[in-house]
């Protein structure tokens, strides 16, 4: 492997990370916050993936001052589980960095050693296949393709890395056809189900036309969850416009005249990037 050459971190950055180290141990420590105290790694995870999403929320709309406090918010909880764990000995700070920079310089050989990638797929492919050989040597974890994806990540980001994930092994149609006509094939059974009335069969088929809308969405290079959240966040902004402007009177309110509003906001162009839904 070549020598790796790695840039000079500004010092500024080093002691930022001490100063937030020492503030975790301080709310742990003796005499530190009894919230802060009380908690244990099993506690702090739906803290760490709230965060994480808020800091996805604040990404997305690319507010820089936004971006920075959530990335913050996940940094400190990271931190601070780390914190937890090393007073049972267990892993610390040191163990998750000296982790994750072993891991990647393994996985970037055409980086750090001397194979050759000239594109982003042949880095993609080559990194699952070093995760293969990764798990041999574990006996204790699971081996296959999809055993790395966590269960609890929001369905239709998994169902998009299930089909990200069995395509770098070939496992894939050639082009965006393929995903397109599966798609119609989905729909036209869930017709059938519907008409059907069976609801097993119709849970069924909805899942199996969402499976292949996020197989289509990644050969059009779109992360359906992302797509999703955008869509959600738009249909949120105009109807707060359309509950703003009818007030008391929405429960009442005929579906024309909100039909119209929400024509008004769409126009307006509520829901866009970086505009105010009221």
């Amino acid at each position: 492997m070549r020598g790796i050459v790695v840039g000079v971190t500004d010092d500024s950055h080093i002691q930022a990370l001490r100063g937030l180290l020492e503030v975790i141990d301080r709310l742990r420590g003796p005499g530190g916050c009894p919230w802060d105290r009380e908690q244990t790694e099993q506690s702090m995870a739906p803290h760490l993936l709230e965060e994480a999403f808020e800091a996805i929320e604040a990404l997305q709309a690319g507010d820089a001052d936004a971006a920075c406090e959530e990335l913050g918010d996940v940094l400190m909880n990271v931190l601070m589980i780390a914190r937890i764990a090393s007073e049972e000995d267990r892993y610390d700070t040191a163990a998750i960095a000296r982790g994750i920079a072993d891991k990647l310089v393994r996985r970037h050989p055409h980086v750090f050693g001397d194979v050759e990638a000239a594109d982003s797929d042949t880095v993609l492919a080559n990194w699952e296949q070093i995760k293969i050989e990764e798990r041999r040597e574990q006996p204790t974890r699971k081996k296959g393709v999809l055993s790395g994806l966590p269960s609890d990540l929001p369905a239709l980001l998994r169902a998009f890395r299930i089909g990200e994930k069995a395509a770098r092994v070939g496992f894939d149609w050639p082009d965006a056809h393929g995903p397109r006509s599966k798609v119609d094939e989905e729909l036209g059974e869930l017709d059938e189900a519907l008409a059907s009335g069976d609801a097993t069969a119709i849970e069924s088929e909805f899942g199996d036309a969402l499976f292949a809308l996020a197989n289509l969405a990644r050969h059009h290079g779109v992360n359906p969850e992302m797509a999703l959240r955008g869509t959600m966040g738009r249909f949120a902004a105009r109807f707060e416009y359309v509950e703003a402007q009818l007030g008391e009177r929405l429960a009442a309110a005929e579906l024309d005249e909100m039909e119209r509003l929400w024509v008004e906001a769409k126009e307006r162009g509520i829901g866009a990037a970086g505009e105010s839904p009221s």
